[in-house]
């Protein structure tokens, strides 16, 4: 069987099972050698032998299938890019069921995805429609870098649909709309289906791209959804562990797929084949880790919405979250994001983040621990205050990666760092 065949065949017998046994099973045996080892090999090498002068040949001219150099591909990220195909495919629902083909690429940090999602789909003049919260370096991308390329970004309330169907009139010849939900960092949602809908009806050719970081494919899958790619920052749930910074873009469609891989070699935003194996490592325990990462974060999210030092909760479980509605029809639980206002603004801020002892201070989230900082003053400290201040983002909000520690531990120290508020 030729390679790609034998890939497609294992990549569809595993999209036959359940999502735990996916995360498990899915792209184990794909691109490694027949050594019978449990667990898959480091193929940590740059470069790889050619049998013959006629191989390396035929392998640069794309006429038989392998591996030469592995900034242009490498077993050990095919694994964990099969396995993606398998986590963000399933439920996609095509004419043919059996001949679903989603294809990944994982990339070196979530900004190269999508930085390189770009470089792919936009050419100078084209516009960019974006959600109006986004991650502060994709902000900063889109705001500071895309114009140097005379590409225009038009900033979209997609949590409004009427406002989405507006846009889209407007600029009925965009390329590409970039959307997070839920947002980071205030968990707004915007409805996938029907904006994919509006956004379709209206311009077909306009492609929709949804950064799927803070849902991972266990709690929403945008594919199936109506979506045409799928962004991670693998750094966070997927890996788990804060051990390694990667991105992966997933997309249905073939031509999507064959421009990243040109800009991933034109551009070599390639990750390293160490961070790929732990990669899918990591993915082999995310159903339990967020199984918990969920419990913890409604039981945190339900203490700070009573405390009187607490202005206002921002979590899509809590029935007072505007989108709570949409949040239960659109996912399969409210992921382990918290946000929230302090009283007080900046300084009581600070005085909280201080005081915790079993919750860390740290940027980037989804780690097995507990991670709190500050957005205005941190990762979107770059957007200007106006800016923040449409966005909703004031000196005293709070951002909490909700870990697996023991609910009880967690918010004892929340209570005890309070208290120096």
């Amino acid at each position: 069987m030729e390679d790609s065949k034998r890939k497609d065949a294992i990549a569809q017998f595993y999209l036959k099972y359940g999502f735990a046994t996916r995360c498990l099973h899915a792209g184990e045996k794909i691109a490694q050698p027949k050594s019978k080892a449990h667990t898959n090999a480091i193929f940590q090498t740059s470069t790889f032998t050619f049998d013959n002068a006629e191989e390396g040949a035929d392998l640069f001219a794309q006429r038989r299938e392998g591996f030469v150099y592995t900034r242009m591909g490498n077993p050990t990220v095919v694994v964990a890019e099969a396995k993606l195909n398998a986590l963000e495919g399933r439920e996609v629902k095509l004419a043919d069921p059996d001949n679903v083909r989603i294809t990944s690429l994982l990339f070196s940090s979530g900004m190269g995805a999508t930085s390189s999602l770009a470089y792919a789909l936009l050419q100078p003049g084209d516009v960019l429609l974006r959600g109006r919260v986004l991650y502060g370096s994709s902000d900063h991308f889109f705001v500071n870098v895309l114009p140097t390329f005379n590409i225009k970004q038009v900033i979209v309330d997609t949590e409004d649909p009427r406002e989405t169907e507006k846009a889209i009139k407007k600029y009925p010849k965009a390329k590409l709309l970039f959307f997070e939900t839920p947002t980071n960092p205030l968990l707004d949602l915007t409805d996938i289906a029907e904006t994919c809908r509006i956004v379709k009806q209206h311009s077909p050719d306009c492609m929709i791209c949804v950064d799927n970081t803070f849902a991972t494919p266990y709690l929403q899958n945008p594919l199936s959804l109506g979506a045409d790619i799928v962004m991670h920052s693998t750094t966070k749930y997927l890996s788990g562990h804060g051990t390694i910074v990667g991105g992966a873009l997933i997309t249905k469609h073939d031509w999507i797929k064959d421009a990243l891989y040109k800009v991933m070699k034109d551009h070599g935003p390639c990750p390293s084949p160490f961070d790929c194996w732990l990669l899918n490592l990591g993915m082999k325990t995310l159903p339990i880790r967020m199984e918990k990462h969920c419990a913890n974060a409604m039981a945190v999210a339900k203490f700070l919405e009573t405390h009187p030092k607490v202005a206002k909760v921002y979590f899509p479980g809590l029935p007072s979250h505007p989108a709570h509605e949409l949040a239960k029809k659109q996912m399969r639980g409210f992921g382990g994001m918290v946000a929230f206002d302090i009283k007080g603004g900046y300084e009581s801020a600070q005085k909280l983040m201080n005081h915790c002892h079993v919750i860390s201070l740290a940027v980037s989230l989804g780690c097995v621990d507990s991670l709190i900082q500050h957005p205005a003053s941190m990762t979107h400290s770059a957007m200007t205050p106006e800016a923040r201040a449409a966005a909703g983002i004031g000196d005293g909000l709070i951002r909490l990666s909700v870990g697996i520690e023991d609910e009880d531990d967690l918010i004892k120290d929340l209570d005890h760092a309070l208290k120096s508020c």
